[in-house]
């Protein structure tokens, strides 16, 4: 078996045009409808949305990679970040900032150029400690000399090896051909259709220790950028990856492990591109029904606490925070004693901030008056 970087018209891969043609034109199609859908939105709403998506990015991403990031955390390094208020929120450590950095970098500053140096410091930024997990890795430099990189699965002496990068002697080459082609394809290939590209010709070369994922996913979104001409993301590839991953890490696979035609993945990409942007309407939506429902309240006072627990019922949506709020849940997300809750919650039913569900007894549970 040959993987696709050992043919020789690598690193020039090919696809079938007239295959993709409806997959893109929907692409396009929604591309142009949350164009059209944010243009709408104010500024305050612009910067709410932002936040959430940016959020949402960050989480999924590392989740993509089988690491679980704290939410508040993540939303607290985006607040301070973006300039919001986030107060009652738990300080980040220094990887999710790295991370977050990473992200906004990316996007804010899609118009720099992209160089060796940039992509090292991204990675350095994902692993300030120059460790992943327990394991010491070169941060900020590619993989070394001799060094072999295999995506495997399955408990140890029963591994099974999906895919094969190019070993560290070659990555200069490698890396300087990417850098060659993400300059001249900006004009010469469909914006859309470039940022799928990149994404699987970055982690084809994988040229790192880890975080190859994490970085790919960045490109993707600073090529999409780069499309749409805008500094800020209204919704998440990596959330829609997530959802998709088992068939997302199958493609790849699959696409890794063929000669250089990659229309197998953009066909996929694309349709996954088009489940991402459709999503982001329901997310808008939210940001709206966030900022009506304190706008409608701005006159009654809340404790950081409850507004702590208001917005995340907000930011669930209506009826979407499961099971609904119960004074357990309340203790856990604002760790307080079992006496608190009973108390603040009542306060926010007699101030019409609160209903309660109609199951009682045992089961008692509360949600936003919508």
């Amino acid at each position: 078996m040959r993987y696709i970087w050992q043919y020789r018209e690598w690193p020039r891969v090919v696809w079938k045009a007239d295959e993709l043609l409806r997959p893109l034109g929907e692409a396009r199609l929604e591309q142009g409808k949350l164009l059209s859908r944010v243009a709408g939105l104010g500024f305050k709403l612009k910067d709410e949305a932002q936040a959430d998506i940016l959020t949402e990015e960050a989480l999924k991403t590392a989740a993509i990679e089988g690491e679980k990031l704290d939410p508040g955390q993540v939303r607290s390094s985006v607040a301070r970040r973006l300039g919001l208020p986030a107060a009652g929120l738990p300080p980040s450590n220094r990887s999710i900032d790295g991370l977050v950095e990473v992200l906004l970098d990316a996007t804010q500053n899609y118009s720099k150029p992209l160089t060796e140096n940039r992509v090292k410091r991204w990675h350095a930024a994902l692993f300030p400690a120059g460790q992943s997990g327990l394991r010491k890795i070169r941060a900020g430099k590619w993989r070394g000399a001799g060094d072999e990189m295999q995506v495997v699965s399955g408990p140890i002496g029963r591994e099974k090896i999906h895919y094969e990068a190019p070993p560290g002697e070659k990555l200069d080459k490698e890396m300087k051909q990417f850098f060659e082609w993400w300059k001249s394809s900006l004009r010469s290939e469909d914006g859309v259709l470039r940022s799928g590209i990149a994404h699987f010709y970055f982690v084809t070369i994988h040229p790192f220790e880890d975080g190859n994922g994490r970085i790919a996913r960045a490109l993707t979104d600073m090529a999409l950028a780069q499309d749409e001409e805008l500094p800020v993301r209204y919704y998440s590839l990596s959330s829609q990856i997530m959802e998709d991953r088992n068939d997302y890490y199958n493609i790849l696979e699959k696409t890794q492990k063929t000669r250089p035609d990659i229309t197998g993945w953009l066909e996929w990409y694309l349709k996954c591109y088009v489940r991402a942007v459709r999503k982001s309407e329901k997310l808008t939506a939210r940001v709206m029904a966030k900022t009506d429902f304190w706008q409608a309240h701005r006159e009654t006072e809340v404790s950081q606490r409850q507004r702590k627990v208001i917005n995340r019922l907000l930011d669930a949506g209506q009826g979407e925070f499961k099971g609904g709020l119960t004074t357990r849940k309340y203790v856990s997300m604002t760790k307080t004693s079992r006496a608190t809750p009973f108390r603040e919650i009542s306060d926010l039913l007699e101030k019409g901030l609160l209903k309660q569900n109609k199951a009682r007894g045992r089961s008692v549970s509360y949600d936003l008056d919508w």
